[in-house]
């Protein structure tokens, strides 16, 4: 196995260590792997200057240089797949395949956007003679970035994509759990030949990376994928300055199946797909709603695929769930298990922790919740299923946007009738029939409510990283 990396913070394209570390540890075995720098006030003034200077240089390139240094960055990532995937594995705790498809689907976020850095079109506005009306989108500027651990790698990705195709340079902070990913990606650009202070790599206590980020006024664009309230918080401290902001922030994902669907294909796939991360993903399906007449079937079968989840090291084979990110998420999980059946729910499989080494937690699905559960507001972002019986749509509908989210929906219908009603009626960003995939590099992906503001990816995907600017000119005719 490839070694963890040794952990630096990347500023000015040179590599720094610090005398303060924090430690990283394998979920999996509860071992310490590696130790990630901690940025001190000096180190954020710097990496503050580096973007500075960087974005005069970077947003000066052609759109054309700018795709393909990063098509280059992308294909050295996916030249590095394995040894990648294996440091995330080691920090995260996910099974490696699923790392590798993060790595590649990483990859796939910086082509899409080195395309779309192409067509960043402007217009000409229709006017009288010896007049001009033009519309130019121009880089932002530098960039404050923040990314989760739940995806050390497709996270970050996304959003040093967005701001180097679009021709802003970018401070990112990694997530202090799982930094690895995103060190890679650093290590790809310089590696590739990208301007020095175009992208730089900073870690340590997050708030006060972003309390002195924020507020600087070379900030021009922050950019986070969080939880709500973390999202609120930093909107907070953006807006006195007017900086304008990228939030992807939680979900609940509610999943609709309709009385006419493949119950046990939809049971098995919702079992699958809900277990993947160990379901510490923003649009894990996790309040299913199902039609009273199927309600049983589908119970039966989702049940007994989750109970059957194979959990474990990512690194054994076979193993389709890893660990939780750490123990408190364990005690998380423990709490709203215990309030969902205080209050009435059945426990049909899992609720426990796994063993006493690691952060292992059992596939758990609670059935008949009432509406006044924890767990029916609260996000659980684990390996937690509610399944409840409706008796119509529309009953089912009421239910998905009963909560104050709207990131992912999802729904399992064959009739077109029951789809046009989830179209119009479901509140959230990214609606999925007959399927459970919720983002794609070339599709728009964000949520409605407090579920976040603003777009990542498809063609809406770099309209964050740029402002419109308008020219009339008047042109004397001589």
């Amino acid at each position: 196995m490839t070694e963890y990396p040794e952990l630096k913070l990347f500023i000015n394209g040179e590599w720094r260590a610090t005398k303060d570390t924090l430690p990283v540890v394998n979920p999996s075995t509860d071992v310490e792997i590696g130790r990630v720098p901690v940025a001190t006030i000096e180190d954020l003034e710097d990496a503050l200057s580096a973007a500075d200077e960087g974005f005069a240089i970077w947003s000066q390139k052609s759109p054309k240089e700018r795709s393909d240094l990063v098509r280059a960055a992308a294909a050295l990532m996916r030249e590095r797949q394995d040894e990648i995937a294996l440091a995330i594995t080691a920090e995260h705790g996910k099974p490696f395949r699923q790392a590798q498809l993060e790595v590649i689907r990483g990859c796939e976020f910086f082509e899409w956007d080195a395309g779309e850095a192409m067509r960043t079109y402007g217009r000409v506005i229709p006017s009288a003679p010896g007049v001009k009306y033009i519309v130019h989108h121009q880089p932002i500027g530098p960039v404050a970035a923040f990314s989760p651990w739940n995806f050390p790698m497709s996270q970050p990705a996304r959003k040093v994509a967005g701001a180097i195709a679009s021709g802003c340079s970018i401070i990112l902070k990694a997530a202090e759990e799982t930094p690895a990913g995103a060190m890679h990606i650093a290590k790809a650009f310089e590696d590739v030949g990208l301007p020095a202070g175009v992208l730089n790599l900073v870690s340590g206590i997050p708030a006060d990376i972003s309390s002195h980020l924020i507020p600087d006024d070379r900030i021009n664009l922050v950019a986070f994928t969080g939880s709500t309230a973390v999202g609120k918080h930093l909107t907070g401290i953006a807006s006195d300055n007017m900086t304008p902001v990228l939030m992807e922030l939680g979900g609940h994902a509610p999943v609709i199946v309709c009385e006419d669907t493949d119950v046990e294909a939809a049971a098995i796939s919702s079992a699958i797909r809900k277990m993947r991360n160990a379901g510490q993903v923003c649009t894990s399906p996790t309040r299913f709603f199902v039609h009273d007449s199927i309600y049983e079937q589908f119970l039966d079968v989702f049940t007994k695929r989750c109970a059957e989840t194979v959990v474990g090291d990512g690194m054994d084979p076979g193993v389709e769930m890893g660990p939780l990110a750490h123990d408190r998420r364990i005690a998380a999980m423990h709490e709203l298990v215990s309030d969902a059946v205080d209050v009435g729910s059945e426990l049909l499989t899992g609720g426990n922790r796994i063993g006493e080494t690691g952060q292992f937690f059992e596939p758990t699905v609670l059935a008949n919740v009432p509406d006044h559960a924890k767990v029916m507001q609260v996000e659980p972002f684990g390996p937690l299923a509610i399944v409840n019986a409706v008796d119509s749509l529309d009953s089912a509908i009421e239910q998905a946007n009963s909560v104050p989210y709207g990131l992912a929906a999802y729904g399992f219908t064959n009739r077109s009738d029951y789809a046009d009603r989830m179209v119009d009626r479901v509140e959230a960003g990214n609606l999925s029939i007959n399927t459970l995939e919720a983002s794609l590099p070339e599709t728009p992906f964000g949520g409605v409510k407090s579920s976040g503001y603003g777009r990542e990816g498809g063609a809406e995907g770099l309209s964050h990283y740029t402002v419109v600017k308008n020219v009339s000119h008047s042109i004397k005719v001589v």
